[in-house]
């Protein structure tokens, strides 16, 4: 059966690692059948939730009237989304922790879904990047009947290409296959 994928790319560098693992889930998945379609969130404007509520008095529709609105909607109607992120001291990027926090008047409707998580980092291990992993999960905590399916794990790539021949680069295909 044919899903909806949604990634979310929060790197603020185009083809840079967290970039490039993105790109090889979406291989992954497209060659298995999916609709995939990826965000560069760096690319969009999204601004900061105001915690003015009035997206919980009016059906969800923010009053900041940018691409997060969007986006969100988006998130909504996938069956399958992707958050994909560099570690910087040990949690996600901005970019990502800023539309996470737009989802506020959302929640209720992000439900019957996979999650998957990306991440690259120039932590050697795994536990380098426990931060990230913990505020991915704490996301999923907040929403209903959303799985996770599984994390791919870019460690060792600091620098802008280092994860070329990168294991992660065959996960990350492998496991948008295996949707």
């Amino acid at each position: 059966m044919q899903k909806k994928v949604l990634i979310l790319s929060s790197s603020p560098r185009v083809k840079g690692n967290t970039d490039l693992l993105c790109d090889m889930f979406a291989k992954g998945a497209a060659d298995a059948g999916h609709e995939v379609e990826k965000i560069s969130l760096n690319q969009k404007k999204i601004g900061y939730c105001q915690a003015c509520a009035a997206c919980r008095k009016n059906g969800g529709t923010c009053i900041l009237g940018d691409d997060g609105q969007e986006i969100v909607e988006k998130l909504v109607a996938s069956d399958v989304f992707v958050l994909a992120s560099p570690v910087y001291y040990s949690s996600i990027s901005g970019q990502l922790k800023t539309l996470i926090d737009r989802t506020y008047s959302h929640t209720s409707d992000i439900h019957d879904k996979t999650a998957y998580f990306i991440l690259a980092s120039g932590a050697k291990t795994k536990e380098g990047v426990a931060g990230a992993v913990s505020d991915f999960r704490g996301f999923l905590e907040n929403l209903k009947n959303v799985r996770e399916g599984g994390v791919i794990y870019g460690t060792g790539a600091y620098y802008l290409g280092d994860i070329q021949n990168h294991p992660a680069l065959k996960e990350a295909y492998e496991m948008g296959k295996s949707i």
